[in-house]
């Protein structure tokens, strides 16, 4: 007894001594003053570090100058082996940047992990850096964020208060857990008053009274002597600036314990009742260098590759972009991390938007000085000039140039004046000066001033100081103009002995500012012969030569720096001047950095070829370079690392051919080369050189190899992956023009320019050759590159020959010629012969042969007889030299010269589009049919866009929340269509259902205003797919309203809160159904089917007489219903797309709603029993612009306000119908509006809540609105419901999730949370207490059970999660672990515990598609989309074992069992099986302590050869009966639609069970013998294996992909895209 007292008394003293410890640090620790910082005893300083008394603060501070911030600074404590021991969470700073100068911050902060971190932040770091121990983050000085504008601070730069969440930044960016703050450097230039640390948040614009920083709630004012002084009467935000970077609401979860993996970054800066938030999401793993808030985050160059062949260079530069435009560019370059611009040669790209209207090159293209408004030209006899509204991407004006081929244009820094280069009829110079001032404002174009000349321009600019002056340099001249009087004048710069050089380039000296005069101005002007003239622009006479001159010395090792001198120059193609340095451009492939008097280099960068283009960003930080050779890069000053952000072809494109499964294009040029692309990131990813020119291409259907056929006649075949040539051979004597694979990749084929035609067997490695034949394709190069073409079922082979004729067909696996077509008798009335050009199988229709021939038509010929099934005529004006079908058989491509059509495959109407400015060679869809690719001068990628009812493969969404306009098919934007359920169903009877929807995870976050919340009575409901969900926020417990059969578009209620609406669109031309619910009861008690299309909106009138639905674009139609009867009463049609609508609260008979064309105010007249609806309809302000109104709420006071697709907010008098005030709410489209009294929420595409006080509106006149509060939350806002005090409410976003706001305490609060992309998996843990989800996002989510709450979430950016699984229950080992697999080959164990990632392999090359822990959780199976499964040590990482079994064919299955197989004949304890795609199953037996993996059975289920449906196949899934292991149950696709049992003992198939239905998943219950089974037409049905019967189950609004029992067989998940349903099993 008297040793546990002793032993108590330690420990109690213990604590009390640690206690003490941190006690003293609460509330804050005031740092300068604990430390005595003026004494100097506790800390240390070094270099030039005074006081001085500031006139801002009144108070002493200190001061830190110097040039080098290393050796001038201030350390707390004195040395940095001492510590300061500080365990406050935020760090608070109260310092001032020093002007035009450059400052650094150190802190070593100690984790609990004993590890040392060293957080620096500063306004020298140009990007984001970290390493194990050291972060580093760029500082933005100034209130307006910007990207790229890292630098010395500005003038007007303040004081400002810098609170940092130390614990943050360790847990987000190292995944460290914060212990204590060890020490603080605080390095020049800066002042500095004081720093202090806390647990709590302070507000710096509250001061505090006594001490500070005491609320429960963890905030509280700024202590006094920590805080800035305002004057009477005066602003904090005025004065000075606060930083706030700390956690996002919702970082945390379970009170801190875990960390939810996907942080968020939030900066708040309040200023002027303003909050500005900076919301940027990372992964913990791999995660790249992103800062936040003001700390700015310099990413690398955001770059997309459209087009490629890069000749002649000119650069374009504007106030905010650096763009590079190409003669015959083909290739999106820009320098610029917020907008993406690029020139083709057909069209212009904006922000990824492409604008085609011309069919010739752009020659030419120029910016105004804030890139508002964009002009280009066009080259050919009808030479034109657009002018673009850059941001709109909009033409606003087109004329005609007087001139040919215009080669150079300039717009003035105003926009206000264009100026022109051209020939005229003539050939003759000719220079020509355009008014464009009014062009912004609907005006027209006019001719200032034209001139001709007989000197040569290369390049002409106007002057940034004066829209009437012009420079031009080019042969033998450099001249000055100006407008003056209507007359264009020009006068030459006196060169003396120079008059002979070849001029390149012109640059202005730097400098924006109108008060110098012109004459102060030095120009630059650049030369082939390597000389460099300065020009005083007032004399205009030469200041200064210098001359670029090669090395005297080189070295093989080093360039030695360049000189100016005499001798024989280097050419300089481009020239650009900043403030501080000259970069020029050199024929020698050099980019070079001068001082501005050329003394030396002082960095320079050296290219593959000419540099052709060389620009200074406007911070001067960066030089960008481009080169003739087609590459693209830019050079970083400070830190002298450069970056190659592309490299392109240099010539025209021959033929490409795209991988679908690693989304992969590679093309063939005549540089040359074959490059591969990836056609998400638009990068280059390989280059293959070759000596001579490859002419066509090919890749595996399924592996990473391709095959090239060249001009010598060669096929290689390389292995992408390890960049191996696996084979070459020669079996043809002219050029390859055709090159194809087998659908099932077994074999590949080759055609010859003289006929020949080769076999070669591509299952094996060396691509041997298995038959070759002469003179049977037709001769010539004309039907290059896919001379060759295969049936989708691998059984025929077709090209043109052995005439051109003839078209002939061949056994794809023998080349036995099955039939011969002769196509020039087909047409019995033409009195020419008719030739075949290029020929192409349907997929979905083997037995269709489409032909091409000269006579310009399309034959369909049978592929079994010959016959002519049908023919089109007049396809082109010029003969067709692509053609390709759609997978699914419903749509074909077409090429002739320079334009691309489309056409319906049965109907034949068709749409072209422009866009190539050269014939274009080959055509194509893309394996997953959601775009096109055309090549000729360049790479085209064109979105595919078809009709709803026209395909049926991908998931369906509702309209948008604004949308302004309805789809229009083609080749221009992304279209998701719809699945219909299935007819053919047995649904259970009520009380009967074997299940029960017990909760739904998730909120659809693609519809509008489909969620209601009444604070009185307590209803919350929200929708998912086509399910509305009733939720209990006390209890969280559901209520399920099942009615829909379609997703849930919107959802309204009554104002007395006991009847709720909720509308759904139709499906395969059916109307929509809006369904009227009973809330007490949850009983549907009437319907409504109306609108042809989706609903947009619904709406109740104030005494809930009237209830209003609103139609989508296809149907833009207002309905009145009578809530007695619902009954329609009255109905009115408008021209445009309608968006919101809404009853006037004061007055039941108004009502107004908005849409493109306007706003609309209705009234209801009623005359007995009959009601009118009258409409007027009124535009938009002018001074809000060209807009469209997207929301509308009214007040009490009978004011309307109405949002915006620009962010504006307008006040509009009912009475009057008028628009009284107008405000800019937003930037972007405001979608949700919501009043209450005087304040005003709206809610944006921005993912801004803002709560705007509006009291002053009141009066109807124009009066200032207050912006009171501000949030960011997570995705678009498109519901919210709130209080009659907007004290509190709900809001839904686009990212899926519901959010509990309240304003009065500033916070948000996440209630409902689920996926908002694709959810690939969901599994149970062994236990069932929790289960995890893996979706398209690339994350991992951790949910409690039974209460559906999300725990832990594992993001990693970038990738998609395919697959995961739990380990088995293993206490001793450290708790559960969570297993994912990803796209890019990668399976992450994260472990629950410590909520960190705790081990990372990479078994496979390719996406991981299945994934398993073994039994007894030895080992982890894996396998991935080339059909290699790796087993894998989750102690080591390594791979200990690879299984290519089933290589080639992706593996969807994966399952583990323990099973003692003595009576297999074998030993062990454990049994697994592996399915494939191609309909094996594969199963073994292991003992993974021994090392033994032994197949025991191998399965092959037969198929059709001939697939009935043109979709995709259904998957191969199997797995072992829970109840026996020895019986292995499969189903795929088959000749029958059926589940096949199949005994491990008895060596066959014992049993099978009809389906309605192709299974796309299916699931083994361990209970009750009952198999779950979903299906691609929504369809989930449950089977009770033993009897046979079954029940259906249509809850779903899309195809079923995954369904998953519990261990125990009590509960179910079933996933429909993102939809995710937990069901309560019942049995049947």
């Amino acid at each position: 007894m008297l040793t546990l007292n002793a032993f108590t008394l330690f420990i109690t003293s213990a604590l009390q001594c640690l206690l003490c410890l941190t006690v003293w640090q609460h509330p804050y620790v005031n740092i300068f003053k604990h430390m005595r910082v003026e004494e100097w005893k506790k800390t240390s300083r070094e270099g030039d570090v005074t006081t001085y008394m500031d006139k801002t603060l009144m108070c002493t501070v200190f001061r830190i100058r110097g040039s080098i911030p290393a050796s001038n600074y201030i350390l707390l404590p004195k040395t940095s082996t001492q510590s300061l021991g500080l365990t406050g969470r935020y760090l608070y700073l109260l310092f001032r940047p020093s002007p035009a100068k450059h400052f650094v911050v150190h802190m070593d902060i100690a984790a609990e992990e004993g590890q040392v971190i060293r957080v620096s932040f500063s306004n020298l770091f140009k990007e984001f850096k970290s390493t194990a121990t050291w972060l580093q983050f760029p500082f933005l000085c100034g209130f307006f964020y910007w990207p790229g504008l890292v630098g010395p601070a500005p003038s007007t730069v303040r004081w400002t208060c810098l609170m940092m969440d130390l614990q943050y930044i360790l847990s987000v960016y190292l995944n460290r857990r914060h212990s204590h703050l060890k020490t603080v450097k605080l390095c020049a230039n800066m002042s500095v008053k004081n720093m202090f640390t806390s647990d709590l948040v302070a507000h710096c614009a509250r001061p505090a009274t006594g001490a500070g920083l005491a609320s429960s709630l963890g905030t509280g004012p700024m202590p006094r002597e920590m805080s800035f002084p305002v004057p009477k009467g005066g602003s904090w935000h005025d004065l000075y600036d606060y930083i706030r970077w700390v956690a996002s609401p919702g970082w945390y979860s379970n009170g801190g314990e875990n960390l939810i993996e996907k942080a968020s970054d939030y900066l708040d800066l309040s200023k002027n009742n303003c909050l500005f938030s900076v919301n940027i999401s990372k992964p913990v793993q791999d995660r790249p260098g992103w800062v936040v808030g003001w700390f700015v985050c310099v990413c690398s160059l955001c770059l997309k590759l459209y087009f490629h062949a890069l000749n002649i260079c000119v650069y374009l530069w504007s106030s905010h972009f650096l763009y590079t435009v190409c003669v015959r560019l083909s290739v999106l370059l820009f320098f610029d991390t917020s907008a993406a611009f690029y020139h083709c040669q057909g069209g212009i790209n904006v922000t990824s938007q492409c604008v085609v209207s011309v069919c010739c090159q752009v020659s030419a293209l120029t910016f105004n000085g804030n890139s508002t408004v964009l002009a280009s030209a066009q080259t050919g006899i009808q030479s034109v000039v657009r002018v673009w509204n850059y941001l709109k991407a909009n033409c606003l004006a087109m004329f005609k140039t007087h001139a040919h081929s215009l080669s150079s244009l300039s717009f003035s820094y105003s926009g206000g004046v264009l100026c022109g280069v051209g020939k005229d009829g003539h050939s003759k110079t000719m220079v020509v000066v355009w008014n464009t001032l009014r062009v912004t404002k609907g005006g027209e174009v006019s001719v200032l001033a034209k001139a001709h000349t007989d000197v040569d321009i290369q390049t002409m600019k106007i002057s940034f100081f004066d829209d009437t002056r012009m420079v031009s340099c080019g042969r033998d001249n450099v001249r000055l103009w100006r407008v003056r009087s209507g007359a264009l004048r020009s006068c030459p710069v006196n060169l003396g002995e120079y008059h002979a050089l070849d001029f390149t380039d012109v640059a202005f000296e730097e400098g924006h500012s109108a008060d110098r005069e012109p004459e102060d101005r030095t120009l630059f002007a650049s030369s082939r012969s390597g000389h460099i003239l300065e020009i005083d622009y007032g004399s205009v006479a030469i200041k200064n030569v210098r001359r670029l001159l090669p090395a005297q010395q080189p070295h093989s090792q080093r360039r030695e720096k360049q000189t100016f001198g005499m001798g024989l120059g280097i050419a300089v193609n481009s020239i650009s001047v900043s403030s501080a340095f000259c970069a020029t451009g050199s024929e020698d492939g050099f980019l070079r950095l001068w001082p501005l008097d050329f003394s030396t280099v002082f960095l320079e960068a050296e290219h593959e070829g000419p540099v052709s283009l060389v620009s200074v960003s406007d911070d001067g930080l960066s030089v960008m370079a481009a080169t003739t050779s087609g590459n693209l890069g830019y050079l970083d000053v400070s830190s002298r690392g450069y970056s190659t952000l592309m490299r392109s072809h240099t010539d025209g494109v021959l033929g490409f051919s795209v991988d679908g499964i690693r989304r992969r294009i590679t093309t063939a040029s005549c540089d040359r080369t074959v490059r591969v692309w990836d056609m998400d990131s638009m990068q280059q990813l390989y280059d293959f050189v070759s000596e001579d020119t490859p002419c066509s291409v090919a890749f595996h259907p399924s592996l990473q190899v391709f095959s090239c056929g060249s001009s010598s006649g060669l096929v290689r075949v390389f292995d992408i992956a390890s960049a191996k040539l696996l084979a070459e051979h020669r079996q043809h004597r002219g050029e390859v023009v055709g090159l194809a694979f087998s659908p099932d990749g077994e074999f590949m084929y080759s055609a010859g320019s003289l006929g020949s035609l080769a076999l070669y067997n591509s299952s094996q490695e060396d691509h041997h050759v298995l038959r070759v034949l002469g003179n049977v394709v037709a001769r010539g190069t004309e039907r290059a590159p896919d001379a060759l073409t295969v049936s989708s079922d691998n059984r025929c082979l077709a090209f043109v020959g052995p005439s051109e004729y003839t078209v002939t067909i061949m056994a794809a696996r023998s080349l036995d010629e099955l039939l011969r077509v002769d196509v020039s008798i087909l047409d019995v009335e033409s009195t020419t012969l008719d030739s075949a050009l290029k020929v192409c199988f349907s997929p979905a229709s083997t037995g269709h042969l489409l032909v091409t021939t000269s006579a310009n038509k399309i034959l369909w010929i049978s592929a079994n007889t010959g016959r002519l099934l049908r023919e089109v005529s007049k396809v082109h004006k010029h003969q067709c030299s692509s053609l390709a079908v759609s997978e699914d058989g419903r749509f074909l491509l077409t090429a002739g010269h320079n334009a691309v059509k489309v056409w319906d495959y049965n109907a034949i109407p068709s749409q072209m589009f422009i866009g190539h400015s050269q014939p274009i060679r080959q055509v194509n869809f893309t394996p997953d049919q959601m775009a096109v690719v055309s090549v000729g001068d360049a790479i085209f990628f064109w979105d595919f866009l078809a009709h709803p009812q026209e395909t049926g493969t991908d998931r369906c969404s509702p309209p948008k929340a604004a949308s302004v306009s309805p789809p229009k098919p083609g080749l221009l934007s992304k279209h998701s269509v719809c699945l219909s359920p299935s007819q053919s169903t047995a649904t259970p009877e009520l009380g009967e259902e074997g299940l029960s929807l017990k909760a739904v995870i998730g909120y659809n976050g693609n519809g509008r205003a489909n969620m209601v919340w009444n604070p009185e009575t307590g209803l919350f409901a929200y929708s998912c797919g086509c399910v509305v969900v009733v939720e209990n926020l006390h209890t969280g417990s559901q209520r399920h309203w099942l009615g829909h059969t379609e997703e849930i578009s919107c959802l309204a209620v009554t104002n007395d809160a006991q009847t709720v609406a909720s509308a759904a669109g139709g499906s395969g031309g059916s109307r929509s159904l809006i369904c009227i619910w009973n809330v007490q009861d949850g009983t549907c008690g009437n319907t409504i089917s109306y609108h042809r299309g989706a609903v947009q909106a619904l709406s109740f009138s104030r005494d809930d007489f009237f209830f209003l639905t609103v139609g989508d674009f296809t149907d833009p139609e207002v309905a009145l219903w009578s809530t007695r009867t619902y009954q329609l009463l009255s109905r009115i049609s408008v021209s445009g797309p309608l968006h919101d609508v809404a009853f006037c609260p004061s007055a039941a008979s108004q009502l107004a709603c908005v849409g493109s064309h306007g706003l609309y105010f209705c009234n209801t007249h009623t005359q007995g029993l009959d009601v009118e609806l009258k409409v007027q309809r009124v535009c938009v302000p002018e001074e809000v612009g060209d807009v469209e109104l997207t929301a509308l709420c009214y007040n009490a006071n009978s004011i309307l306000f109405t949002g915006t697709n620009s962010g504006h907010v307008c006040a509009w008098d009912c009475n009057t119908q008028r628009c009284f005030m107008t405000w800019e709410a937003d930037q972007g489209e405001i979608g949700v509006l919501l009043c209450r009294g005087n304040r005003l929420l709206t809610g944006s595409n921005t993912r801004r809540l803002r709560l705007w006080g509006v009291a002053a509106v009141q009066g109807m006149r124009g009066a200032l609105v207050l912006l009171e509060q501000e949030m960011m939350l997570d995705g678009t806002v498109v519901s919210a419901a709130f209080d009659d005090v907007m004290d509190m409410g709900i809001v839904g976003t686009t990212a899926g999730t519901l959010w509990y706001i309240n304003w009065v305490d500033n916070t948000s609060i996440r209630l409902i949370s689920g996926h908002k992309s694709r959810v690939n998996d969901v599994v149970f843990s062994p236990d069932e207490s929790h289960f995890a989800t893996c979706g398209e996002d690339g994350s991992v989510r951790v949910w409690t059970a039974p209460n559906n709450e999300l725990v832990v979430q594992f993001q990693v950016l970038n990738q998609s999660c395919g697959s995961a699984c739990w380990s088995p229950v293993s206490p001793s080992k450290g708790g559960a672990c969570v297993v994912g697999g990803y796209s890019d080959g990668t399976l992450r164990i994260f472990r629950l515990a410590s909520s960190e990632m705790e081990l990372k392999l990479h078994p496979h090359p390719v996406a991981v598609t299945a994934i398993q822990y073994s039994a007894n959780g030895q080992v982890i199976l894996s396998a991935g989309r080339d059909g290699l499964m790796a087993v894998s040590s989750p102690v080591t990482g390594l791979t200990v074992r690879l299984i290519s079994d089933h290589k080639g064919a992706p593996i969807t299955t994966i399952q583990c069992v323990k099973k003692q197989y003595k009576e297999f004949g074998l030993e062990g304890n454990e049994m697994w099986l592996a399915a494939s795609a191609d309909r094996r199953v594969s199963v073994w037996a292991a003992d993974w302590m021994k090392d033994k993996c032994e197949l025991l059975d191998w399965l092959t289920f037969p198929a059709p050869a001939n697939p009935e449906e043109s979709d995709s196949l259904p998957p191969s899934l199997a797995a072992f009966s829970p109840i026996d292991p020895g019986l292995v149950v499969y189903t795929g696709y088959g000749v029958e639609r059926e589940l096949s049992f199949y005994s491990l003992a008895k060596k066959r198939v014992i049993k099978k069970i009809a389906l309605s239905h192709w299974a796309m998943c299916f699931s083994l219950s361990s209970k009750g013998r009952l198999i779950a089974v979903g299906s691609k037409e929504r369809v989930l049905k449950l089977i009770k294996s033993s009897s046979g019967r079954f029940q259906d189950f249509l809850h779903h609004s899309d195809s079923l992909q995954t369904c998953r029992f519990s261990p125990s067989g009590k509960l179910l998940f079933t996933v429909a895209y993102n939809e995710i349903l937990l069901w309560e099993v019942r049995g049947l």
